[in-house]
């Protein structure tokens, strides 16, 4: 496996829609192993293909409890409300509060171009919306109240 260079703010490839994957070939598996390690070394809890330059529709999220590699993720069903903190890869040393649905219903395919749908709540909620958010050009920071700079140590 390979650790990519995660995109910062201002780099055009967050701003665009990402392509749908038309199915998780072996390249595709490779990009969210890729993905995968590059989130974990960056000590992140999720990472989108444009987060590392690629305008596909694939992320990779693990707050913890196992890891989820997805491609072409929708949200399929939300309900409730959650304010919280967030920060971002692509925007080190920023944090803001973001509203979020406290659940949501996810449908993709996974590493094994299989359809699942999971259903997450709270922090894991939190965390499929803001990658998702990322596959269509939004950064948190367009959602945030709250944002101040961090130091990061």
């Amino acid at each position: 496996m390979a650790r990519y260079k995660v995109v910062l703010t201002g780099d055009p490839v967050l701003r665009k829609i990402s392509k749908p994957v038309k199915e998780v070939n072996d390249h595709i598996k490779r990009l969210m192993d890729n993905m995968a390690e590059t989130m974990y070394h960056a000590k992140g809890v999720g990472l989108a293909a444009p987060q590392v330059g690629y305008s596909k529709r694939v992320i990779v999220v693990d707050i913890g409890d196992g890891l989820y590699k997805l491609a072409n993720p929708e949200i399929i069903h939300s309900s409730g409300l959650q304010d919280g903190p967030e920060g971002c890869l692509s925007v080190p040393g920023t944090i803001g509060d973001v509203k979020r649905s406290e659940n949501v219903t996810v449908r993709a395919l996974n590493e094994n171009n299989e359809e699942v749908t999971i259903e997450a709540s709270g922090f894991k909620a939190r965390a499929f919306q803001h990658e998702i958010d990322h596959l269509n050009g939004i950064i948190f920071t367009d959602k945030a109240t709250n944002i101040e700079q961090v130091v990061n140590q």
